[in-house]
């Protein structure tokens, strides 16, 4: 499952830099979470990151989007194999 930003959300900064997918931007009012880039940190982490950091606990998993745990571990390993290695660019 991808993880999804509530309205609860007061902009205060610190889940963005916490993603190591770079799944999360500034919306238009609250910052968004990209479901094709969010894997809830599998590969990455034991507990998705930006939940651990969020003072107002407005992140949930989106019932919109359902994702067993190695579907989420293919989306990580698809994600890994995509970024151009240091160099190469």
């Amino acid at each position: 499952m991808a993880l999804l930003i509530t309205d609860e959300c007061i902009n205060c900064d610190v889940c963005e830099p916490e993603c190591p997918n770079d799944a999360i931007s500034m919306g238009e009012l609250i910052y968004v979470i990209d479901p094709k880039r969010c894997t809830e940190c599998v590969g990455h982490f034991t507990q998705p990151q930006c939940m651990e950091v969020c003072p107002v606990d407005c992140i949930l998993v989106d019932p919109a989007i359902v994702e067993s745990n190695d579907q989420l571990q293919s989306k990580y390993e698809a994600l890994q194999s995509a970024k151009v290695p240091a160099g190469t660019d």
